[in-house]
């Protein structure tokens, strides 16, 4: 009770808590971005079930990886050297979750732009992956993001208290977006390769972290913030053409 009294009453802590906390609700709504694309290619019903599952596979990772917190630190040590490049595990995961995030963007904008040898995309009465290799694939990106999510935790606070209060209340923010945001994705396709084009910049990171080069999330999160401003005027724009559109046809028939 005193150490959690002494946390409290330290303001370096609340200013790493939040910090910690923003990062992390960010890096979810990435992994969120992605379990939403993909669970809405599965049929209507088993939607949400999907999200829960891989909500909860992402919960259950960062906080088994935050009990391995000293572990973690050795994924940082080199494995093997190519080249004069040492890779260690965390940036070979980097690089394979970096590389699946640029194949599976670029699958799926081809698919958008070639609707037509892809039909069942756009059929939303047929799923177009099953629950089985949805989940596979959320879980895949799970570890991903989760592993990034802790690193970057271990690397501003060695206080487990604030990583584990900045782990849950990023969850909580997945568990309250996960239908909105999945939604919205689905009624507003444009959205969708805008999400698209996202998951390429996360991907393009991840791999460029993996062979050693930080990259600023501060840009990165910037220019899509700036993105997703303009797409927010299109749509408002859309909205109100088409209500302008249904008025004047009203006024038609009325007249």
């Amino acid at each position: 009770m005193g150490h959690l009294s002494a946390l409290i009453s330290d303001p370096a802590a609340w200013a790493a808590l939040v910090t910690l906390v923003a990062m992390e609700v960010i890096l979810a709504v990435d992994n969120l971005l992605f379990i939403s694309i993909l669970t809405n290619k599965l049929p209507e019903e088993v939607r949400s079930r999907a999200r829960r599952i891989g909500i909860g596979l992402a919960l259950i990772l960062r906080l088994g990886l935050l009990s391995t917190v000293a572990w973690l630190v050795t994924l940082n040590r080199d494995l093997f050297t190519v080249f004069g490049f040492g890779f260690s595990l965390r940036e070979l995961i980097l690089l394979a979750g970096g590389l699946f995030l640029l194949w599976k963007a670029t699958k799926e904008i081809h698919h958008s732009i070639q609707p037509d040898s892809h039909p069942a995309l756009f059929n939303k009465n047929k799923p177009s992956i099953s629950f089985a290799s949805a989940i596979a694939q959320i879980l895949v990106l799970d570890m991903v993001f989760s592993v990034d999510s802790i690193l970057t935790a271990v690397g501003m606070t060695d206080n487990i208290a604030i990583m584990v209060i900045a782990v849950i209340v990023a969850v909580t923010t997945m568990i309250v977006a996960a239908d909105p945001l999945a939604n919205f994705v689905n009624n507003n396709p444009t959205i969708v390769m805008l999400a698209l084009s996202f998951l390429m910049i996360i991907g393009m990171t991840l791999i460029a972290e993996g062979f050693g080069h930080h990259v600023p999330k501060g840009y990165i999160y910037a220019a899509m913030a700036f993105s997703t401003g303009v797409e927010a005027l299109n749509i408002i724009q859309r909205n109100r053409h088409a209500a302008a559109l249904a008025r004047l046809g009203k006024t038609s028939v009325a007249g």
